[in-house]
């Protein structure tokens, strides 16, 4: 999705943190300027090695800052790999609670109906927060390379620039990049155990300015009753 838009603070405390967030200084370049052309494959195998191969069950705590003030809360996400998820987010005492149901890069549906349109800015940073890598869109030129423990990849559309890296140990680090028109649409970053679990995840969106920190407090594998991923009942 790729787009940008100013931050209702209303909305957005109510409604979690698939947003954006955002500070001063804009971050460079994750992936180094010797890269090089690299195959479809090559990126999947990269991609792949970022999805999990069990349904999850994370529950998280966040925390929402801006120029003025902060607020916080829980919530919680399913994901069925490769690429569906389902948030369930509320602020303090149940209070703006918001659901969706995300398969790949689009909103299969969302309550309220405009949670995503006001609240993510690109679908891939989303991915990016639970440490996972989307596949490149059709057409798209790819660069990349390995050195040490870091993979860096990165997808040049005719609009769009979508940049990875993931660094191997105690924690793995992952970061996603996205700019589009060559502005940065924003940057997530991601540290991870050894075996691929998220321990802690912020987003940021510069022309906010804002910062969403999500803070990991359980995983687990879990089994989800196919009426799931339908919309909550009034």
């Amino acid at each position: 999705m790729g787009q940008c838009f100013g931050l209702d603070r209303p909305v957005l405390l109510a409604y979690l943190g698939l947003v954006g967030l955002g500070c001063r200084g804009a971050p460079g370049a994750v992936v180094p300027a010797a890269a090089k052309p690299v195959s479809e494959g090559q990126v999947a195998e990269w991609v792949a090695s970022t999805v999990p191969s069990d349904h999850l069950l994370h529950r998280f705590k966040w925390l929402f800052k801006d120029e003025r003030a902060s607020a916080g809360g829980r919530g919680s996400a399913r994901v069925a790999p490769p690429d569906s998820l389902r948030f369930d987010v509320a602020g303090p005492f149940g209070s703006g609670a918001a659901s969706a149901v995300v398969i790949g890069d689009r909103a299969l549906w969302t309550e309220p109906p405009d949670a995503i349109a006001k609240m993510v800015p690109n679908y891939p940073l989303m991915w990016a927060m639970f440490g996972v890598a989307r596949l490149p869109p059709e057409g798209a030129t790819l660069r990349g390379l390995t050195k040490g423990p870091t993979t860096a990849w990165q997808y040049a559309g005719s609009s769009d620039t979508i940049e990875y890296a993931r660094t191997l140990g105690n924690p793995v680090r992952f970061v996603a990049v996205v700019r589009q028109n060559g502005k940065l649409v924003g940057r997530a970053e991601t540290q991870l155990d050894p075996e691929g679990t998220p321990l802690k995840a912020r987003l940021t969106v510069p022309s906010a300015p804002a910062q969403l920190d999500l803070t990991f407090l359980s995983t687990k594998r879990d089994s989800f009753a196919p009426d799931l991923w339908l919309p909550r009942k009034p």
